[in-house]
């Protein structure tokens, strides 16, 4: 059974500032007169947009960042309406896309729950059963008769959240709500709303750029890419899409932007970093699992009685994976001015499918960074043929051996 139905949806909005009523007024004359009129440019958020789900389905969608996710939630929403198509959705609705945007800053957060929860079509009987859970879970029971003006922003999004996930809704639309608050809290996020997805059977729309999340909690993907649908896949199909889309666009920018993430005091000239394969070719490409050497080629314009050269990786994220420093591995640690070339290498780099980077830095003896680089060469870690690789299910590809006894 089919509780949304998506037909033909398209949203257009115009671009550019707002047209006073003086400039109403004018092109009004314009027109009476003849005149031509400059229109403002219409801008597609979303166009064409076609699909259905199912009782009971966890659906998640996903995109960069102006691909329309938050606008088709809108719409799912009733927050909204479309320029042509239509949107039919069966049973009530719990929007979670602007945690805590209903509030009344003068109310306290007592009030605040039973004014919300009445919008949202609970019983002033129903309420009384769930505010104490609702106030235990947003952790607030000090601060639930202070007016929400006084609230913090972190304070202000675990309430709106708690009365959300409280309302007994058919459909559960979620944007980007699971990011709320300290570590702590994200985990009772997280945690209830798989209790919700898990254990109450509700159909769920969920907007988030935690790739991860999504492939964890969702069962489909619906891939959105400049207002269309480019894929409506399972979650795992749908993820690895989006993840190969990113780092194809995190290679470009990286090829385009150069040595962007770069520190010098002007003693050290980078001169080129160099993947390399074991005939020592240039390649932008390794197997998980396979061997990685990354050449730095260098210009010191002054001697150093002592330096330490640092290279290692790191994620598109910036998280550091590895690195190897010179104080370990070679003896020398003085040198006069000129060029050097330095190479690391893993005999094996066991990292999941995606981009990564080279970092390169200097320091004197008194750890005074003469250069400090990252992304400095980008390389793309490829699957390894017929293995599971979802970047979601592991960061380290690890390999194992499995049996079964019994």
């Amino acid at each position: 059974m089919n509780v949304i139905e998506v037909k033909h949806l398209t949203k257009e909005y115009q671009l550019g500032a707002l047209t006073t009523i003086k400039d109403s007024l004018l092109n009004t004359l314009k027109r009476l007169q003849g005149k031509p009129v400059t229109e403002r440019k219409l801008f597609k958020a979303l166009e064409d947009i076609n699909f259905t789900i199912e009782k009971g389905e966890v659906v998640g969608i996903i995109g960069t960042n102006g691909a329309g996710k938050s606008t088709l939630l809108k719409h799912l929403a009733r927050i909204t309406t479309p320029t042509s198509g239509e949107v039919i959705v069966s049973g009530s609705v719990a929007p979670l896309i602007e945690v805590g945007a209903g509030f009344v800053k003068e109310l306290t957060g007592r009030e605040n729950i039973y004014l919300n929860c009445s919008i949202m079509g609970m019983t002033r009987k129903d309420i009384d059963a769930k505010i104490d859970s609702i106030i235990e879970f947003a952790e607030l029971e000090e601060f639930i008769d202070t007016p929400v003006k006084r609230y913090s922003s972190g304070m202000t999004v675990r309430l709106g959240f708690s009365i959300a996930t409280s309302i007994d809704a058919d459909i559960l639309i979620v944007d980007e709500v699971l990011a709320v608050g300290d570590l702590a809290f994200q985990r009772k996020c997280f945690d209830r709303m798989e209790d919700i997805i898990r254990n109450k059977g509700k159909t769920v729309l969920l907007v988030s750029h935690n790739i991860r999340q999504v492939d964890r909690i969702c069962s489909r993907v619906i891939h959105l890419k400049e207002g269309r649908v480019v894929l409506d896949a399972d979650a795992s199909e749908g993820c690895e899409s989006f993840y190969r889309e990113s780092n194809d666009k995190i290679t470009q920018d990286a090829e385009k932007g150069g040595h962007s993430n770069i520190q010098s005091t002007g003693e050290l000239e980078l001169i080129d970093v160099k993947i390399l394969n074991n005939e020592g070719n240039e390649i932008s490409e390794i197997d998980s699992g396979g061997p990685l050497t990354a050449r730095v080629r260098f210009k010191l314009l002054k001697p150093f009685e002592f330096l330490e050269l640092y290279v290692g990786t790191h994620r598109s994220d910036f998280l550091y994976l590895s690195v190897a420093n010179s104080k370990d591995y070679l003896s020398k640690d003085s040198y006069e001015a000129g060029e050097y070339e330095i190479e690391y290498c893993l005999p094996s780099f066991p990292l999941s499918p995606g981009v990564y980077s080279i970092r390169f830095a200097a320091l004197t003896n008194t750890g005074r960074f003469v250069f400090n680089g990252e992304s400095l060469k980008t390389f793309f870690i490829r699957a390894e043929p017929g293995r599971l690789m979802n970047p979601a299910w592991n960061i380290l590809d690890l390999k194992a051996d499995m049996r079964l006894i019994g």
